[in-house]
């Protein structure tokens, strides 16, 4: 039922292209983040939890 109703709008492929897109641009973001930040900076966020 939910496929013939999904296959009667125009256009809904892109919203998987759309979707797909920003996963990918938010993940390499984080990657490149990860990537570049300083170690103290690392160390600083591990330690929170334990700082009470």
């Amino acid at each position: 039922m939910y496929k013939y109703l999904l296959e009667s709008v125009d256009g809904i492929e892109w919203f998987g292209i759309s979707s797909l897109v920003l996963f990918f641009t938010v993940f390499c973001i984080a990657a490149i983040r990860a990537i570049l930040s300083n170690k103290a900076d690392m160390d600083y966020m591990a330690n929170l939890p334990f700082e009470e």
